[in-house]
């Protein structure tokens, strides 16, 4: 084997540098929290610095208030955890100041709405439960949300209107803790996608697959008529959910689009614990690439979903 080294080293010393300040840096002490700003000031937004996600939360609110301004819609897709995590009130409050101008949900959204509304309490213990095959089967759940169905259905009606109608117009001991209340009663279009057998009303003696079907469907129909006044401006919210609402939502869209309506050029926003595929490409990125602006913001919704709430009102009031 030859002594001779295969590569010729390299000379360091001959290596050329030049001055930071002809250097383009990407993070300044002006990006920096400045505290002395936030002790003076009672908004918590002002101990975040300005960069990356932080700044990304900012152009969120600021997008809600300029549609808002603007008259174009905010809809919020929820999924149902937002409910579990106590985040009712929140969204109720956003509703009634029209700072959220339609709300989305799947069915089990629904389903854990209108127990808070009659029970005050929500979410069962699925492991334990499902041993004995006694998952979803409280008598009441079902019974009280598929008669709420029979009574106010007529062809036109959607789930989010006659569940809202009979939590609004009820003796339900909690309804001011309802989504669906609040949608009837400060006139805000609540939409309810349901897929037949995800539901645990779905398992009940007294479900009316066919009434569920044609409600869902009308759901559907409005909240396309929603997504096509995206016409430059608004924004659409997906917030915990992985898979049902980014599919409606895009396809909702490619019919406004088919429709001859240019909804182009508005903000999404998905919001979750983890990035899921679907909300990256159905919410984020097919929707927003021909213009507009998609955010992702990952986090525990108990955490990130006060701090947009703060946000949003500092600057629409």
């Amino acid at each position: 084997m030859s002594d001779k080294p295969m590569f010729k080293k390299l000379d360091f010393n001959k290596i050329k540098t030049y001055p930071i300040k002809e250097r383009k840096s990407k993070v300044s002490i002006n990006h920096f929290v400045d505290l002395k700003d936030w002790q003076q000031g009672d908004q918590i937004e002002k101990i975040f610095p300005k960069t990356l996600k932080a700044n990304d939360l900012k152009k969120i609110a600021d997008d809600v208030v300029s549609s808002v301004k603007n008259a174009k819609p905010v809809i919020w897709g929820i999924g149902a955890h937002l409910i579990k995590c106590g985040l009712s009130t929140l969204i109720i409050d956003l509703m009634k100041r029209k700072l959220i101008t339609a709300l989305a949900m799947n069915g089990a959204g629904a389903i854990h709405d209108f127990e808070i509304a009659f029970n005050g309490e929500t979410s069962e213990n699925v492991a334990g439960e499902i041993k004995e095959g006694r998952f979803g089967m409280v008598e009441e759940t079902g019974s009280m949300m598929n008669s709420a169905l029979q009574k106010h259905f007529n062809e036109e009606a959607n789930l989010g209107e006659m569940w809202g109608k009979e939590i609004a117009e009820g003796d339900y001991k909690h309804k001011k803790y309802s989504l669906l209340a609040a949608g009837f009663e400060f006139s805000i279009p609540v939409t309810v996608h349901s897929a037949i057998g995800t539901d645990i009303t779905h398992m009940h003696p007294s479900f009316d697959g066919s009434k569920t079907g044609q409600g869902t469907y009308n759901d559907f129909k409005l909240l396309t008529s929603i997504i096509a006044n995206l016409e430059g401006g608004g924004c659409f919210f997906n917030i915990g959910s992985s898979v049902l609402l980014p599919e409606v939502f895009l396809k909702g869209l490619s019919v406004a689009r088919n429709l001859g309506h240019d909804a182009r050029g508005f903000t999404t926003v998905n919001m979750d614990m983890i990035q899921h595929y679907r909300p990256k490409e159905n919410v984020i990125s097919r929707p927003t690439q021909d213009g507009g602006r998609g955010y992702s913001i990952t986090g525990h919704h108990e955490i990130m979903l006060p701090l947009l709430y703060q946000m949003i009102l500092s600057r629409a009031e």
